[in-house]
């Protein structure tokens, strides 16, 4: 009951001139995000975080936090009407919704994947109401050891699941734990790995490094690819016929639950949702045959589960302070900036900001549904506006948050090299995100590991005395093992069938 007196309170917060102009401005840049094929609410958030710095922290959260969810809807309209997805959680959109609309059908598929959606994103958030505090009050208890055990895992998690090999994710989250260590100690005071530059004394600034692994290096693979322009279908009749609603529903409360669930865990991403759920759909339909052809479940279902993704995903941020995707670690990003720390003490010190964000979650997702049935045709229209147009754009935007965030042209210089380097990184296959989650946990996590070693003389097997720790780290190892075992195989099925053939 508490929770939802605070969830009141919230709403009186979320809902005055600044705060729902900001939500608006926020949902709005994220259907953008999520029409635009190839940019993704990672590049967009990163890209925004300086606009941020004048505002009230509330403010900037809200409208960063709806650039996150925004995206998974305009994603969908160009899965539908051109077979191109904006993002990569409407890749499995495509598979049925682009059929149902070359079948004159494209209105259904956008309105029952904008109303699985809405209420895929309200569940999740019912359901970060619920749960956030009562995890939050627990994870109160946790002592440096259990927090370093926890962030482990959650590193762990991320290499194993981002990228196509475990090696490559290794590799990256060292990167990102090196470019994390650029400073001063925290417990000594002691220069490192400044390599005479005074601009590094105090680390590398998180803006620059996620402005330019996502935002330039996007720009710079994307002029290698050039879309032509497509013809956009017509959208009419935006709700499906009368005997499609049940199957759908119970798609959307199928959805709803999977994508909640699979938020909670941290590393993975609103793809494995969208796919768990596309192949839960089709196990468990009458005439699996119809999927790929046209079947609206086939839409409601990963539609649903991709935004209850997002509130589910918000609860490891809000409550342990442990990001689960790059887009959540650029959150974590601006709520540091912003004097804010995510994590068990979030609840008590900062309520009032913390329960606003809640509220306008509610009041974006409504405002995406209005936006979203009735507006279709020309979000999709956007998508084909020509890269040598857009990028320059973004290039601009780029160059000017990274100046304003100290006013110097060094800034500046350091994103056009982490943009070419996650060019780079993204031509060889070495994943961007466990970079920028281990440079942004890799301070804290450091601190942890100092701080358990200072209480335990030194000895880093008193990890090993603690009950939470010792299983966190545990099955950290395991599943690392598992990952690598799994990569083994993946190699060994490949060497198989290059023989026989």
């Amino acid at each position: 009951m508490e929770s939802f007196n605070m969830l009141l309170h919230g709403f009186e917060t979320a809902l005055s001139f600044w705060n729902l102009l900001y939500c608006l401005i926020g949902v709005t840049v994220g259907m953008l995000v999520g029409v635009l094929p190839g940019l993704g609410p990672t590049t967009a958030t990163a890209i925004l975080l300086p606009i941020s710095f004048g505002m009230e922290p509330v403010s900037a959260i809200i409208m960063l936090a709806g650039i996150y969810y925004g995206a998974m809807y305009g994603g969908t309209i160009t899965s539908v009407l051109i077979n191109t997805p904006g993002e990569a959680a409407s890749v499995i959109t495509c598979l049925d919704g682009h059929p149902l609309a070359k079948q004159g059908r494209a209105g259904a598929a956008l309105g029952i994947a904008g109303i699985g959606s809405f209420i895929g994103g309200t569940i999740s958030i019912i359901g970060l109401v619920l749960i956030g505090p009562p995890v939050a009050e627990y994870a109160l208890k946790f002592g440096p050891p259990e927090f370093f055990g926890l962030m482990v895992l959650g590193m762990i998690m991320v290499i194993g699941l981002m990228g196509k090999s475990l090696i490559r994710g290794l590799v990256a989250a060292v990167i990102g734990l090196v470019l994390a260590m650029i400073g001063m100690d925290p417990m000594t005071g002691t220069v490192r790995l400044t390599f005479g530059q005074d601009q590094l004394m105090d680390g590398l600034d998180f803006v620059m490094i996620a402005m330019g692994l996502f935002g330039l290096s996007e720009i710079l693979s994307g002029l290698e690819n050039q879309e032509k322009a497509q013809k956009i279908p017509k959208v009419k009749g935006v709700l499906p016929k009368r005997e499609e609603w049940k199957p759908s529903l119970k798609s959307i409360g199928r959805g709803s639950l999977l994508g909640f669930l699979m938020g909670l865990i941290p590393g993975t991403n609103s793809v494995i949702p969208a796919i768990l759920s596309y192949s839960l759909e089709k196990k468990l339909a009458k005439d699996p045959s119809r999927f790929g052809k046209g079947a609206i479940e086939g839409v409601a279902g990963p539609e649903t589960a991709n935004n209850s993704y997002c509130g589910g995903a918000l609860i490891p941020l809000f409550t342990l302070g442990l990001p689960s995707s790059p887009t959540i670690a650029v959150l974590l990003g601006a709520f540091i900036m912003h004097g804010l720390t995510p994590g068990p003490t979030l609840f008590v010190k900062n309520p009032d900001i913390v329960w606003a964000i809640i509220a306008s979650m509610f009041i974006g997702n409504l405002l995406l549904l209005i936006m979203n049935l009735p507006l279709a045709g020309i979000w999709a229209k956007i998508a084909l506006v020509p890269a040598k147009l857009l990028f320059p754009i973004i290039l601009i935007i780029s160059i000017i948050g990274s100046y304003s965030v100290k006013n110097s042209l060094w800034d500046v210089a350091a994103m056009f090299v982490f943009g070419i380097v996650g060019y780079i990184f993204k031509k060889v296959d070495i994943p961007l995100a466990p970079i920028v989650l281990t440079f942004v946990l890799g301070e804290l996590m450091e601190n942890s590991l100092l701080q358990s070693l200072a209480l335990f003389e030194g000895h880093f097997m008193g990890f090993f005395t603690r009950p939470l720790s010792a299983t966190l780290l545990v099955l950290s190892a395991m599943i690392l093992i598992a990952s690598f075992v799994a990569g083994l195989m993946k190699k060994k099925d490949g060497l198989s069938a290059d023989v026989e053939m």
